[in-house]
């Protein structure tokens, strides 16, 4: 079992973010990349009640199978089992969930950029409704890398992207459907 521990931090500019990482000398993992995340769940939304999701991600030429258990209920930070499986065909894995009852209940898009600092993992995210950094790791370490970049835990987010999006289709009065870029609407 592989356990993560993460918290989001809404930043104003991508842009601008890099080039203050950029002085603590980042190991890039990946350039800016798209990726297209499909959450699959039961009619009975057993999952998303139960807390936890199955995610299939599309990021360029790679593709990954998630599953996400509920998070633990304390604290700042979003700590969670995590079981994740690179696929052949990602295309071919939703046909099979789909089989099983299984439907997409939410999409979201977002253009990512990602960094390794001091065993940190960054993922630095242009989403529909704005930018955010993702900092992976152990809580001693995040607290660290969040303390280099004057980020205070104040500013932590617990908060998945489908929450995230709930809460901007409230408070800008739209309807919600699925997170994604105007020109992929569907």
């Amino acid at each position: 079992m592989s356990t993560e521990t993460e918290v989001k931090i809404r930043i104003d500019d991508a842009e601008s973010f890099c080039s203050l990482l950029d002085a603590l000398a980042p190991e890039a993992v990946s350039g800016r990349h798209f990726e297209d995340n499909l959450l699959l769940d039961f009619p009975d939304h057993r999952l998303r009640n139960s807390r936890s999701l199955l995610r299939v991600r599309f990021a360029g030429d790679d593709a990954f199978l998630t599953y996400k258990g509920p998070p633990r209920p304390e604290g700042i930070f979003k700590t969670r089992e995590e079981l994740e499986v690179r696929l052949d065909s990602a295309n071919v894995a939703v046909q099979i969930l789909e089989k099983t009852g299984m439907t997409v209940q939410f999409r979201y898009q977002k253009y990512r950029r990602e960094y390794l600092v001091d065993g940190t993992y960054v993922a630095v995210d242009e989403t529909p409704i704005g930018n955010y950094v993702e900092l992976e790791g152990s809580e001693e370490q995040i607290r660290q890398l969040a303390g280099k970049l004057g980020i205070p835990e104040s500013g932590f987010l617990r908060a998945s992207y489908y929450t995230l999006y709930l809460e901007y289709c409230r408070e800008k009065g739209v309807a919600s459907r699925f997170m994604v870029f105007r020109e992929n609407r569907d």
